[in-house]
This record gives structure tokens, sequence and C-alpha cells, in this order.
């Protein structure tokens, strides 16, 4: 990060904590920004509405916290860099554009890094998860507060997916994020960065044959009606970082910085929770309806992305990827 860019909004948080304390008592209350890209029903929005809520109540009404879901405020890059423009306060975003920041905090994204949500949810409380932290807020200015565990990233497709070679020639859409790509690529798909609204729409005309995303996803999205499998590949477990601006994070006193920091946790823990309920209930529905929910050989698809996709080829570091995999 340049040394201006941050010289400013050190200066900024200076004069907001300054103007805070000479404010009158009727005056002091602090309003925020806090904004997203998910759906109003989504458990990352209404557990940032509890947050906001519960953060109010423990502060005594000194911060109202006004909470902007489904890119009201922007897409995803957009609410990034409003952090450092000044323009959103608070953000929830995968970590695939904290990376864009700080590289090496995308090796969470690298696929099968994690065995599990339980192995990504002890990560959160590991001295690498500090140390990747620590570095992007070295970089960016920016604090990361909180994480929520997303959903397993699967498979779905118009023919069985057993095995990656099952991938080679397949037309696949998938995010333009290099984490993401780096599976079906390492597997021989030909993939296709088609906007997310448009997902439906390619699956069902055949502009492309399969896709991944979790089965929250599949679901909201109503894949299942253009995709006859799903194979449960289960090569990413998707996260969101809460993220509070460094001009903001500056201006909280250490007293609200350890409410914040609570608040927001548990906020992560409850939508988390509600995840994995909704994921573990999908595989039993979706056979229900006629869909093949099955099991991959896994290790053919490990084997394919360290031998195709290696951990440099992306800027991250193997000590990272390594002390990871550590965790118990």
């Amino acid at each position: 990060m340049k040394l201006a860019r941050r010289t400013l909004i050190s200066a900024f948080a200076a004069l907001t904590a300054t103007a805070a304390l000479g404010a009158p008592a009727a005056l002091a209350q602090t309003k925020l920004s806090w904004a997203h890209v998910y759906e109003v029903t989504e458990p990352f929005h209404t557990e940032s509405l509890w947050a906001a809520e519960e953060i109010k109540k423990r502060t005594d009404g000194r911060y109202e916290i006004q909470v902007y879901p489904a890119s009201q405020l922007g897409k995803e890059a957009d609410i990034n860099q409003g952090l450092t423009l000044g323009t959103v306060d608070i953000i929830i975003s995968g970590s695939s554009f904290a990376a864009r920041e700080f590289a090496p905090i995308g090796v969470t994204y690298y696929p099968y890094i994690f065995r599990n949500p339980e192995h990504l949810l002890a990560y959160t409380k590991s001295d690498v998860f500090k140390a990747l932290a620590a570095g992007y807020e070295e970089e960016s200015g920016h604090h990361i507060v909180a994480v929520t565990y997303y959903g397993t990233r699967h498979t779905t497709a118009n023919k069985p997916v057993k095995t990656c070679a099952d991938l080679n020639g397949v037309k696949m859409r998938v995010p333009d994020v290099p984490a993401y790509l780096a599976m079906p690529q390492a597997c021989g798909a030909n993939t296709a960065p088609i906007a997310f609204a448009e997902v439906y729409l390619a699956l069902q005309n055949g502009t492309v044959e399969a896709q991944e995303n979790p089965l929250t996803t599949i679901e909201a999205k109503k894949f299942y009606e253009v995709q006859s499998h799903i194979a449960l590949t289960g090569h990413i477990t998707d996260h969101l970082n809460t993220i509070v601006s460094q001009s903001r994070w500056a201006s909280l006193s250490d007293e609200d910085k350890a409410i914040f920091t609570e608040v927001m946790q548990e906020a992560a823990t409850r939508a988390t929770k509600i995840v994995q309920e909704r994921e573990a209930a999908l595989v039993d529905t979706f056979r229900k309806q006629g869909i093949d929910v099955s099991e991959v050989d896994k290790p053919s698809f490990e084997k394919a992305v360290q031998e195709n996709a290696p951990l440099d080829k992306y800027g991250y570091r193997q000590e990272d990827y390594d002390a990871i995999r550590a965790i118990q």
C-alpha cells in the first residue's frame, strides 16, 4: 500500500476520533455502513443484521450500523475498494479479493487445502491465520475481524463425474478467479467465466455443460433443474471475511474494538451453523428429487491439482500451505 494513502487514511481516522471526543453527548452516535453482495434471505445478511443491532445494544447506542445487502453499494470489487475510499466501513467478502492486496492469503482457496469445514474453522484460530491476516492488514490497512463458512464447492454436470479425467474436455462455467479455476483446468475442463446471473440459462441451452458451487447455491439458483448429476468434488471449502476499514478500525477505542470483534465473530459462528445445517439436509433433498448425487475419487483430483496447478503459480507460499494442512 502506498505510504501517502496510508498517511491520509490515518489522518482521517485521527480527525474522526477528535471530532467524536469534542461532540456533545446528544450527537455522539456514529453511523456506519456495512455492505455485502448476498441476498436478504441468506445467513450472511440476516446475521449481519443481528450483529448490527447487537453492537448498538452493547455500545449503548453509540453506533448505528446500516447493512446494505445484494450489491446495493456495488459489486464485490467495488465494496472492497470502498473500504479505502471511505464509502463503506465494513464488508463481507471472499479471500480471493483480499488476495488482490496480499496474494498469500489466497492460499485458503487452493483446492483441497482444507479437509472439511471443521478444519477451516480450526484454521481461523491458528497462528498461520493470524500471520496471513496481519499480512493483509499490512498491505491494505484493513482489519479482518471474523471468518464465516460459505459452503463446500461441488460440481454439477449432465453426465456422471467420478474422477478428474471425467471433466476432460467438458465445457464448465467457473468464476474468473485463479484458485477457482485451478481444479477444473487441472482436470482438462474448458472453463468459461459466464456472469453468475446467466449461469442457469447457459446450462439450459448447452453453452456450458457443467458448473461448480456449494449445494446451497445449487439449490437457491435451481441449477439442479438443468443438471442431472451432482458430484461431491468438495474441491474448495469456501469462506468469507468480515473486514473493517482501516480508518474505522483506527477510530475505535480498545473497548469498542473488543465489542466489534466479539459480536462479529459470534455472527460468523451463527451463519456458519446455518450453512452447515442446510448443506447436510440438501444431499437427501436432491436425491429425493431424482438427482444423482455421488462421491468421487478425490485423490485423482488432488493429484491433478498438485501436478498441473502448483502453489507458486498463484503467488502462494509452501510454508503457509504446510502449516494449514498440519492443523488438526
